[in-house]
């Protein structure tokens, strides 16, 4: 049976906020009175994540597990849950807990009453984020607004919920570095939010560091603006335009017996000139870098393994079951959550500090 709501969750390395996140998620989806799956993607985690996913999975026949042969990024990991998700409605929802579960019947509801395609997590509230990412977040939005046709919610991240048309319209694009928080408005499908405050994360460290949020703005970029295109034509004819006054310039001083400036200005000239150059060929390289990354056509995401398809014994010859018993010599009962002194994964014995879990030396939990 088809679920009319489908949660997609991505995972990486989430071994000690999965439990709360479970705690907090399992109690509203049954109290909403409707058919759901929630769809979790443990993006290559190298932690317990996946084997907790299996844990939960055994014990929650809603949830189904979807796990990445390797690390994709975050984006690559929320396109293969909308890729895997079968449900007429489909929300994106991170793992951290920091945009609160608790509002997704107030999306459904918003969906059902106003037969909108998306609703949007708008945050109305963001004091638990550092001065600088408020900041650069504001800048980044009306720097893309401005450069693009693209308009988004400055204050909606990845929390929304799509309708059934919506998901297919974004499964069916061609391209590969998706930056969903641009493409969905950019469908311009018929839309609404609801606003929320920002929490701070319930546990574990961001998996979001600068390096990746600069990959994600050159991304955004070059995925959504012709913009810094049309920056290096206006550059060549503006050095065009100064250049042809620079040799207006030198004739006119020549004719009057005037003495050329010297080495220093040339200097300076041919720095500029040269600077320009390069800024112009970087902003081309990253338009060639996309183009050349699309000819290649090869996919953002490989779906190792897939609950559902695994429990009607479905398995095709890429598939790769996670690992029922991880082995590790520091496991800790409060990551795993729920166990008491005596049970654990599959009735194997915990204790108090650490787990021996029964299985060879060489037994080790796959990234």
């Amino acid at each position: 049976m088809v679920p009319e709501l489908s949660v997609v969750i991505p995972m990486y390395n989430e071994e000690e906020v999965l439990p709360l996140l479970v705690q907090r998620l399992r109690p509203l989806l049954d109290g909403m009175g409707t058919t759901y799956e929630v769809v979790a993607v443990d993006d290559g985690s190298k932690d317990l994540t996946a084997a907790l996913l299996q844990r939960y999975h055994r014990e929650w026949a809603q949830l189904r597990v979807v796990r990445l042969r390797a690390n994709a990024g975050h984006q690559a990991a929320i396109s293969a849950g909308l890729a895997s998700a079968l449900g007429d409605y489909v929300v994106t929802l991170d793992a951290d807990l920091q945009d609160p579960p608790e509002i997704i019947p107030q999306m459904l509801a918003a969906a059902r009453t106003d037969g909108v395609d998306v609703v949007y997590g708008v945050r109305n509230d963001r004091s638990t984020d550092t001065w600088f990412k408020r900041v650069s977040a504001q800048a980044f939005y009306r720097l893309i607004g401005l450069m693009s046709q693209t308009s988004a919610h400055a204050d909606a991240g990845d929390y929304r919920l799509m309708s059934r048309a919506t998901v297919d319209a974004v499964n069916s694009l061609p391209e590969h570095n998706r930056v969903l928080r641009f493409i969905v408005p950019a469908l311009n499908f018929p839309s609404d939010t609801v606003e929320y405050k920002r929490e701070q994360r319930a546990a574990g460290d961001s998996k979001y560091p600068l390096m990746k949020m600069v990959k994600l703005s050159l991304d955004s970029l070059t995925g959504f603006s012709t913009a810094p295109l049309r920056l290096a034509t206006f550059a060549g004819f503006g050095g065009a335009v100064v250049a042809v006054l620079l040799v207006l310039y030198t004739l006119i001083a020549r004719s009057a017996g005037h003495t050329v400036a010297g080495w220093t200005s040339t200097v300076a000239i041919v720095a500029g000139v040269g600077a320009v150059q390069l800024v112009c060929v970087g902003i081309l390289g990253e338009y060639i870098g996309r183009m050349y990354g699309q000819m290649q056509g090869r996919p953002a995401y490989f779906i190792a393994y897939d609950s559902m398809t695994a429990d009607a014994g479905d398995r095709g010859p890429t598939d790769t079951p996670l690992p029922a018993h991880p082995h590790t010599e520091s496991l800790r009962t409060d990551a795993l959550g729920g166990f008491d002194e005596l049970g654990g994964i599959d009735g194997a014995t915990v204790q108090p500090q650490t787990a021996h879990l029964g299985e060879p030396e060489s037994s080790q939990l796959r990234g």
